[in-house]
Formats: structure tokens, sequence, C-alpha cells
């Protein structure tokens, strides 16, 4: 089980770079920033923690563009994953987003990987043209013509939603086919299925309930569904409890993300000690592994 960290970025928080490479030193493996583009003022849209149109942080609103704060986090580290918790591929050209995925990927050695979602924000969605009913298809057709782009010397793509014909781009991500696709949504079956078909794993949602049987319906689906191998999970946590952490662990949960906070630098690093200091005592079961 590995031990990393999400930073909620905003444009008066820490600068994503300094939080990265603060992590990275502490020892922590990977490193999600997420996203939004905008926040209609009016939305039918209900939040799925505050159940209506009132958002629990207002982050929301500042969020940075996770591409560029990935970039810049790049510069500075070495060897921390860089992951999007989660990004919303539908909000954008695909074409052009996976130019910039594969050109962060070849740039920094292999360290990226992009977690999705569907988007709980259709008002968000509505403004980027995506119809009604519609998100999922479209975010797998997005997701398939990306790895072509990511993959094929003469990629091209006939979909609903995506379509070109033979072309040439570069770079090709460093991890090939692809970078690694996580999906962030709720655990249940009819998602699940959705991993199983079109990514390699899953980011629970905050406070998901009851993760060791989720995980373990989701590998009966995996398998069913004729995957080889075993999904990566990534479990959101508040606090380290060993207790719930070797239980995880022993039901093939293999992230453990802890949220920290947009402030100082400071403040960051003594945060980030006092955290690696109760998972060093959480014990070998859930220890953090290359």
């Amino acid at each position: 089980m590995r031990f990393g960290t999400v930073l909620f970025t905003s444009d008066r928080g820490i600068a994503p770079a300094v939080a990265a490479r603060a992590a990275e030193q502490a020892g922590f493996r990977s490193f999600f920033v997420p996203e939004h583009t905008h926040i209609p003022v009016r939305r039918d849209a209900a939040h799925p923690l505050t159940g209506g149109a009132e958002l629990p942080d207002d982050r929301y609103l500042r969020t940075l563009d996770p591409w560029v704060a990935l970039a810049m986090a790049a510069a500075v580290t070495e060897t921390i994953e860089l992951a999007t918790a989660v990004a919303l591929p539908v909000e954008h050209d695909p074409i052009s987003l996976a130019k910039t995925i594969a050109t962060l990927d070849h740039l920094s050695g292999g360290r990226v990987t992009l977690g999705v979602g569907y988007g709980w924000n259709t008002d968000e969605l509505t403004d980027h043209g995506v119809p009604p009913g519609r998100r999922r298809t479209m975010l797998r057709e997005y997701l398939e013509a990306m790895r072509a782009l990511w993959s094929t010397e003469e990629a091209s793509y006939d979909g609903e939603f995506v379509r070109f014909g033979p072309s040439w781009a570069w770079p090709k991500t460093a991890q090939q086919p692809g970078v690694p696709v996580l999906v962030g949504a709720a655990g249940n079956e009819r998602n699940f299925r959705w991993i199983s078909r079109s990514a390699d794993g899953w980011i629970t949602t905050p406070g998901e309930a009851d993760v060791v049987a989720r995980v373990e319906l989701l590998h009966k689906i995996w398998k069913d569904t004729g995957r080889t191998g075993t999904p990566r999970v990534v479990a959101l946590d508040m606090k380290p409890e060993a207790e719930r952490l070797h239980a995880w662990a022993a039901a093939g949960v293999t992230d453990v993300l802890y949220g920290i906070p947009d402030n100082s630098e400071q403040t960051l690093i003594a945060y980030l000690e006092r955290l690696r200091g109760k998972l060093d005592k959480v014990g070998p079961t859930a220890t953090s592994t290359p």
C-alpha cells in the first residue's frame, strides 16, 4: 500500500510546486489535484456532500488548471506520481488534451496518472456542450481516442462524440499504451462495470462507506469482465487508523490519499511530518512501498 497526498488547489493557497516537493521530501508517493473549469452561479445540480446548491468550499470557484499545476510540480520533483482527483476530460477538446497529458508524461519521465470523473456538476458540463445523460459515453470515447493518440503511429477514431482520420501526434506518453486511468465515483455495480471496461482502477468518493466490501465487488466484476491482474484502488482517508488501514490493505486497496493544507509552506511541512510519523507507526502491512 502506498501513501499519497491530494491538494485542493486555489489561486490564494500554497503553490502546487511547493506542495508537491514537500510531499516528495516527506516520503509520500503521489500528488493529486482536482479540476473545475468554472462554477455556474445558478445551478440545478446538487453537490454530493451538501445535497444542494451550497458548496462545501469556496476553492471550487478558484481551482487552478490541473495540468499547469502538475507541470510546475514536475519541474521541481523527481519521483512523485503526478495525478488528478479528478479531472473532467469531456470539458476539453480530446485531441488537445491528449497532447497536453502526453507532453507532461514525456517530460516528467512517465509519472502521470489520469484520475477522471463523470462530473457531478452537470451545469458546468452543459456549458461545455456535454449533452444531458451522455457524459459516460462521451468520457469513454474521449479516453479511447486519447489512448489511440498516445500509442499509435497513425491514430484515428470514429465515434459519436470524437471523430478524426489517420493522424500523426507526438510525443507519445512515456507510459505505454498510455497513462493509467482511474475513475473517481461511488462504489457501486454500475460504476465498477464501467471501470472494468474502460479504466485501470477506482478512486473512492469522500466518506465512502464499507470500502472493503466495495473493493471485493470491484474485484469480482473485474474478473467477470475478463480483465487480468487486479485494479488499482485509491482510497481517500481522513486520518490514519491502523485497524482500518490493515483491513484496506488486505482487501486490495493499493493507495491511500490524505488531504494536505492549502496553507503556508511551513504549516504544510509540519503537517506532513506529523502525518508521516503516524503512518510509520501503522506497521508493515500498510507501509508505503515503491
